[in-house]
């Protein structure tokens, strides 16, 4: 988990550079940044249009360049960055579909029962034509779109009883506006009573019901009255401007905030007095300011405060967050962590998919669990103060120069998902190369795993689960004491081979401790082989060589009549198990060599011995052992292909290989005593 979400945070680092390398570009081929101040009368009246008709600002009366750029420079100032947004979000022609509603419930869900959105509903009587055409209908839905309004059809020959009971006899125009200024209020349907049917003209009227639910002041005394007032809200929003009424983006914020953040617009067109405004700080209007508990911020300072309603939403979500808002961000971060395991799995491709898919789904169901509590304690009343402390930290943190970058970054990544997608696959492919690299030289096996290897192991992973959980769950060694299992009992008093064996895996092989054999007086096997004459005759080596031969072959049979393992299994193991003996090439300790083992460096709980019984040597200095839970200690080679040919029991004392065994007291006998 911890490798996942730091190359989450890496990935976020280098999308951060990223978008800084691309505003430098912007600056060195066009010479202008994004935060940049364009001059309206630069701009031709078709750009002009464009930015009025983003914010929401009406210029159906105003044929001339000069009243269309005054009206511009009155809504606030133009940047680069919100010209660009315009320009791209005008050239792109995504057709916006309407909601087809179905019957009076349908309706009640989506518009009655939504407490922070707009709806507007073109109702179609019965026998009877649409108030608006089908192409103005599509320019009007395209239009309001832009302002996070929705809109839907409401045919009444689906539903005519109610229409009847709703009054609607003839085709009509409904918006749905949220009646009260809390969050979760009443929602009022107004019908639209007007007689000409352009789009102009029913955007007007949907922006006059808006605007009408900002408070408004005229006056120097009411602005003072209202900046010393204290009550419910606790994050204020001002928009000092000389218009008629507030743009529609505005309006629509204060919608989409309701409870949240109250939304006044002070117009400053007819004063004459304006000694108060300079008092608590505004200077110029137009001035978006944002009024909290930690003091005045004024909004279009720092990089991607636009005057549009993505920019201020964006920036008011940061500031003033709900609980679905940081529940969604949470969802989105923690599905991000957990396809990275799509790269960091090495093996097969099947492999990696069913890795990926139970990730998510435990990642996801960790998510929703923990979430549970958080929204119990929530509604707790003692939690009120760290609510509050919580959005403090949140309003701090958030006007910060590094959180407009941040919320920059995100509206542009946000705008191309392609550059977001191709980004992160890309950087899931360099995890990719570099995991690979890493394990390559420990586990090639893993690595080079096709899909059918890969479905035989899972397979019988399955399967122990089934026949042997004991064998899955458990790994060696254990930090803590448990008495013997009464399983084992069961095993004894039964004939082993009678039973069907169960298909158990060899992952605890891995967790067997390893260590080297080391005796008192006794050089490396690096000075022996120094020390060694280098003159010796062919002869001499070959009589050695077939004295080992021939010892060897007689150790094997001596080991097969002792142990009891059959033919089937031992013979098997036996030319690939056998160690070099002591003689020339190695040191032995004990009695072989007249030396005596280091104890100290092999591990508690281990048996001393100074031979193997699998190969029948002894233990010559600097070679790798390997212990058993129960205690017995082999050569490593020799255990390993002992265990991994299937016989998952000590040759010695015949206990299963994978379960711990209570530790041996002081002076416990050595070899010879298994488990009584």
């Amino acid at each position: 988990m911890w490798v996942k979400l730091c190359c989450l945070l890496l990935y976020f680092l280098a999308l951060f550079v990223l978008a800084r390398v691309f505003e430098a570009v912007a600056w060195y081929e066009s010479g202008f940044l994004a935060t940049q101040l364009v001059d309206p009368v630069a701009l031709s009246f078709r750009k002009l249009r464009t930015i009025l008709e983003c914010r929401g600002l009406g210029h159906s009366g105003l044929p001339e360049k000069k009243d269309v750029r005054e009206l511009v420079e009155k809504s606030g100032d133009l940047m680069e960055g919100e010209l660009y947004s315009a320009l791209k979000e005008e050239e792109a022609s995504e057709s916006v579909s309407s909601t087809n509603f179905s019957g009076e419930m349908h309706f009640y869900e989506l518009v009655e029962d939504t407490k922070d959105g707009i709806w507007l509903v073109q109702v179609i009587a019965n026998d009877r034509s649409p108030l608006v055409g089908k192409v103005h209908w599509e320019k009007m839905v395209k239009k309001v779109s832009r302002f996070g309004i929705r809109a839907g059809t409401f045919n009444c020959s689906s539903d005519p009883r109610y229409c009847r009971r709703r009054g609607w006899l003839k085709s009509t125009l409904i918006m749905s506006v949220p009646q009260t200024s809390t969050s979760k209020g009443k929602v009022m349907l107004k019908e639209y009573s007007g007689h000409r049917v352009e789009v102009e003209h029913i955007f007007k009227w949907i922006t006059a019901h808006a605007a009408s639910r900002i408070k408004t002041i005229h006056s120097s005394e009411h602005l003072r009255e209202e900046w010393n007032r204290s009550d419910q809200y606790r994050v204020k929003i001002y928009l000092f401007a000389s218009l008629h009424q507030p743009p529609a983006f505005f309006s629509a914020l204060s919608v989409k905030f309701t409870g949240r953040v109250e939304f006044i617009f002070v117009n400053v067109e007819n004063w004459d007095n304006k000694s108060y405004m300079a008092e608590i700080g505004i200077h110029k209007t137009p001035s978006y300011i944002l009024r909290t508990p930690e003091g005045m911020y004024r909004y279009g300072n720092n990089t991607g405060e636009f005057i549009s309603l993505r920019a201020m939403d964006s920036f008011l979500r940061s500031l003033q967050p709900e609980v679905n808002d940081l529940f969604v961000l949470s969802l989105v971060l923690v599905n991000l962590m957990a396809w990275m395991d799509l790269f960091i799995t090495q093996g097969a491709t099947i492999k990696r998919f069913v890795v990926l898919i139970s990730t998510l789904g435990t990642y996801n169901s960790l998510l929703i669990i923990s979430w549970l509590p958080v929204l119990g304690f929530l509604q707790l009343p003692y939690l009120d103060s760290f609510y509050e402390y919580s959005l403090k930290l949140f309003r701090y943190s958030n006007t910060t120069t590094l959180a407009s970058w941040v919320r920059a970054d995100w509206m542009f990544y946000s705008s191309h998902p392609a550059l977001f997608l191709s980004t992160y696959l890309g950087h899931g492919l360099l995890i990719d190369y570099f995991e690979k690299k890493r394990r390559r030289n420990g586990n090639t096996d893993e690595v080079n795993a096709n899909n059918l290897e890969w479905l035989s192991s899972l397979w019988d992973w399955y399967t122990s689960y089934l026949f042997h959980p004991i064998a899955s769950f458990q790994h060696f060694p254990f930090d803590s004491d448990w008495d013997e299992d009464p399983d084992l009992f069961l095993e004894r008093l039964a004939f082993p081979d009678l039973w069907l064996h169960p298909l158990i895996p060899t992952d605890y092989i891995k967790n067997l401790p390893v260590w080297r054999f080391k005796c008192f007086g006794i050089r490396s096997d690096e000075e022996v082989l120094e020390t060694f004459p280098d003159s010796e005759s062919d002869s001499d080596s070959e009589t050695r060589e077939g004295f080992i031969s021939e010892k060897e072959g007689s150790e094997d049979d001596e080991l097969l009549r002792s142990q009891g393992c059959g033919a089937g299994s031992c013979s098997r193991a036996g030319p690939c198990c056998r160690q070099e003996p002591c003689g020339h090439g190695a040191s032995c300790c004990g009695a072989a060599g007249g030396t005596e083992p280091d104890w100290s460096a092999w591990p508690p709980q281990m048996l001393h011995c100074t031979e193997c019984v699998v190969c029948l040597e002894n233990f010559s200095s600097g070679c790798l052992l390997m212990g058993l839970p129960c205690g017995h200690v082999f050569h490593q080679n020799c255990i390993v292909l002992w265990l991994a040919g299937g016989r998952h029991c000590c040759p010695v004392c015949r206990w299963p290989s994978y379960k711990k065994r209570q530790a041996y007291g002081q002076g416990q006998p050595a070899w010879g005593q298994g488990p009584s």
